[in-house]
């Protein structure tokens, strides 16, 4: 069952970042799912892949928030301010500036001056990520967690908040903001797109331990575990992990599918077969290719355990569906 249950998306097409000349609001993410922070109110927009349907969440505005002062101002070094700003620091701002002009080259040379300082680096990385150069974009963000304590102070500083909708899997994105665990999750993507499964693993090691009952750290961790190692202890362990997993969005729905593949792997084909027809019983809001997926592993362990006429069943209800599904028309003879 080497078949992943979501095809891994582009990292990062779509980062954005908009500063209003009324307001500081930082947006990121790909078309479809973004997060949006500004002192208006925070609101969320989540789209359903091939629905065509948005979810938004709008906070409330607060008296603060009201009264707040322009981006313009924010980001604005005054003459006798610049003289004691150090270099670094007056690059940031500058870059971040330029970034709100929409001069990405410009503010992208600016926040590589600025590496020194933690949030300069994080910043920088997250428009190489959108670049797509994942080589620059990992080095950047490796030198802002070198200085993980300082990171979003100087975005604090300016009244600035950015967060990115890090796309995970197709249809989930995780929101990650310049601290440890969000800079970490993009590092997990970022070596996982780049083939070093090894220090994406490292990555969540660390991970596990700050954040063990993150649903996205845990996710992540069971899929990475499962493409590195098919040891036994590496199986038990993921098993153990997952042993209080829910079915309540479909990150948990994804996790219980490598929960189910860690339980066929230890030998243990009908405990799976029970947690695949759990996942299936929540559709509402999940990946249609993840239910896919269940389907066709559960269809896969009819099969070893004897039950051939209900795996010729799952499959053909699954052929009926999703027809071009990845080796299904080998698996019913139909080629």
């Amino acid at each position: 069952m080497s078949l992943r249950f979501w095809r891994r998306v582009r990292l990062a097409p779509g980062v954005t970042l908009n500063l209003s000349k009324s307001t500081a609001s930082l947006s990121f993410g790909p078309r479809g799912a973004k997060y949006t922070v500004s002192p208006r109110g925070n609101r969320s927009t989540v789209g359903i892949p091939g629905t065509g349907l948005f979810y938004t969440v709008q906070d409330r505005k607060t008296a603060a928030a009201r009264s707040a002062p322009g981006t313009r101002d924010k980001l604005s070094l005054g003459f006798f301010r610049r003289l004691v700003t150090p270099p670094e620091e007056k690059a940031l701002v500058d870059g971040l500036r330029a970034l709100h002009e929409g001069d990405e080259t410009t503010a992208l040379r600016l926040l590589e001056d600025a590496c020194d300082l933690s949030d300069g680096a994080w910043m920088a990385g997250m428009i190489r990520l959108k670049r797509e150069d994942l080589a620059q974009a990992r080095q950047n963000l490796e030198t802002a967690l070198a200085r993980a304590d300082q990171l979003g102070s100087h975005f604090t500083k300016y009244e600035i908040t950015p967060q990115i909708d890090l796309p995970i899997a197709q249809g989930v994105s995780a929101h990650i903001r310049p601290c440890e665990r969000g800079t970490r999750l993009a590092l997990v993507e970022i070596c996982e797109a780049g083939g070093d499964l090894t220090a994406a693993k490292k990555q969540l090691e660390r991970l596990i331990q700050i954040a063990p009952d993150d649903p996205v750290v845990v996710l992540s961790f069971v899929q990475v575990a499962l493409d590195v190692s098919h040891d036994q202890d590496m199986m038990d362990r993921v098993i153990a992990m997952t042993a209080a997993a829910g079915n309540d969005s479909p990150i948990d729905t994804g996790i219980l599918l490598y929960r189910a593949r860690a339980l066929a792997t230890r030998g243990l084909p009908d405990a799976a077969i029970d947690v695949l027809t759990r996942a299936l019983r929540r559709r509402k809001d999940r990946p249609e290719r993840l239910l896919h997926q269940i389907r066709y592993d559960r269809a896969d362990l009819y099969e070893r355990v004897g039950r051939r006429a209900q795996s010729r069943r799952e499959f053909e209800r699954l052929y009926a569906e999703a027809p071009g599904f990845e080796g299904l028309p080998e698996r019913l003879g139909l080629e």
